[in-house]
């Protein structure tokens, strides 16, 4: 071969394919799903397996919706993903039984309750309502919701007053049993549901290895890593919805760079 004008010996080098060089993204193939469901015990909801709808019902205006929980599926309350529009509303519970606490995800929700001042209520926001305590919420510009709902049985402790707050806000509680995570309670002891955020930093995980007698319902918000679930074990992100059964194994750790969070429903005690 000549290189600069000289000619020289020998045979030109081939170039070798380089195997290890990191390929580009690739769509996932028709039909694939990270989501799984095992009737009775637990159901992850992945985003690209969630089904929108409008959102039906007295009050709803340019909202729509995604449930991730339902008593379809087996749970004991509901948790949806509701996407406002420009001047959407979130319409009232579908019966005076049913107590509700809304998140808000991104964007802004103004929020009117009976015998009490109007508030907004932006990304990390939450509110509580008790069951018939007459409320509306709606966002001009449009907003992320998420939104549990349960109905009040006979015998439950009930929660009467409106409790709202902004979750980063609200202090750590010590989670026991030797966990490390950073927990944040939204409600007080005098519910019959609370909802927890929960902070994991890279590398953290349960202690416990989980079986009780509680159910869960759990949005991934930041963050990725591993939930066991049963004898499975799924990786987990942004955007993914979680639904146990009571007596469901379970127990995450966090992976990654950045922390964990997510949102969960608990019933209690």
């Amino acid at each position: 071969m000549t290189v600069g004008g000289i000619e020289c010996a020998g045979r030109a080098r081939r170039r070798r394919a380089r195997p290890n060089r990191r390929p580009p993204p690739r769509p996932a193939p028709p039909g694939f799903t990270r989501a799984a469901v095992k009737p009775g015990a637990y159901a992850l909801i992945t985003p690209e397996s969630r089904t929108w709808a409008p959102a039906g019902g007295a009050g709803w205006v340019n909202a729509s919706w995604a449930h991730l929980a339902s008593p379809a599926g087996g749970a004991r309350f509901s948790m949806a993903l509701v996407d406002l529009g420009a001047s959407g509303a979130i319409g009232t519970p579908p019966s005076l039984a049913v107590e509700r606490l809304m998140f808000v995800l991104d964007g802004e929700v103004e929020v009117a309750q009976e015998g009490g001042a109007a508030f907004a209520l932006r990304a990390d926001g939450f509110a509580f309502f008790a069951a018939g305590a007459a409320h509306a919420a709606t966002s001009r510009a449009g907003a992320g919701v998420l939104l549990y709902e349960r109905v009040v049985r006979a015998g439950d402790p009930r929660l009467e007053t409106p409790v709202r707050g902004v979750a980063s806000a609200l202090p750590t509680t010590d989670p026991g049993g030797g966990e490390t995570f950073a927990l944040r309670k939204l409600l007080p002891p005098t519910a019959a549901f609370n909802v927890h955020v929960m902070d994991f930093e890279p590398g953290q995980h349960l202690t416990t290895k989980e079986a009780h007698h509680n159910e869960h319902g759990l949005l991934m918000v930041e963050g990725q890593g591993v939930y066991r679930l049963g004898d499975d074990w799924h990786p987990v992100t942004v955007g993914d919805a979680v639904w146990m059964a009571p007596f469901t194994l379970q127990w995450y750790g966090a992976l990654g760079t950045t922390r964990t969070r997510y949102i969960i429903y608990k019933d209690t005690p």
